[in-house]
């Protein structure tokens, strides 16, 4: 008898236990955070915001500070990669990610490719003709280099790996929709151009493919 109260008491307990919660499906919880809501408490992950929030605040200034002239920072890089890193850019201590290096440049625009969506431009910084850098203009901006960048973002602060490429995309689309679409797309050959932005450290010794924080064209000639 006592046994059957006992089976009868617990039977009860998890009833009353049940109906307290409510499962809610992963597609739910995944809608929420797309459409900017939330799921049972669950703040909505927006990427865009996060950029935005921290630009003016953090990005730019960390960038301005930690920028070297681009001809100094290509310079030590070739000979001691990991002195480069150290002083001009960073990486994550774990894993097996190249350095990121923040730049500032001012030269003129030798090449302008203009007729695919990643539309690139070449900079002569040193007054001999040639390319020395290239600088994406968009509106496709390749890889995630201002992500990259900062030392103040940590991909363990991320839910995933999707939430942590999102907010790198992020960074990009900023650029590209307050900067890089009112850039003129015409005879950008021979006009002046100052840029901050940054670089991943290619081990193959490809040229630099900078993306840009900030960018100025000067008048055409």
């Amino acid at each position: 008898m006592l046994m059957r109260n006992l089976m009868l008491t617990c039977a009860v307990l998890a009833a009353v236990g049940l109906s307290s919660c409510r499962f809610v499906p992963t597609a739910e919880v995944e809608a929420a955070r797309k459409g900017g809501g939330s799921a049972q408490g669950e703040a909505a992950f927006n990427p865009d915001k996060m950029v935005d929030d921290m630009w003016d605040a953090k990005v730019v200034p960390y960038l301005t500070a930690k920028a070297g002239p681009f001809a100094a920072v290509r310079d030590l890089a070739r000979s001691s990669p990991d002195e480069a890193g150290r002083k001009y850019g960073f990486r994550p201590a774990e894993g097996s990610a190249p350095w990121t290096l923040v730049v500032k440049a001012e030269g003129r625009i030798v090449e302008a490719n203009t007729e695919s969506r990643a539309a690139t431009i070449g900079v002569d910084i040193d007054g001999d003709g040639k390319s020395d850098l290239t600088v994406q203009i968009g509106p496709a901006l390749r890889g995630t280099a201002l992500r990259d960048s900062l030392d103040f973002v940590s991909f363990n602060a991320f839910t995933n790996q999707i939430d942590y490429a999102q907010f790198g995309k992020a960074f990009n689309q900023r650029v590209n929709r307050t900067l890089l679409q009112a850039l003129p797309r015409d005879k950008l050959v021979g006009r002046d151009v100052t840029v901050l932005g940054a670089y991943p450290l290619d081990s193959a010794g490809q040229a630099p493919l900078v993306t840009p924080a900030q960018i100025t064209v000067g008048p055409s000639r």
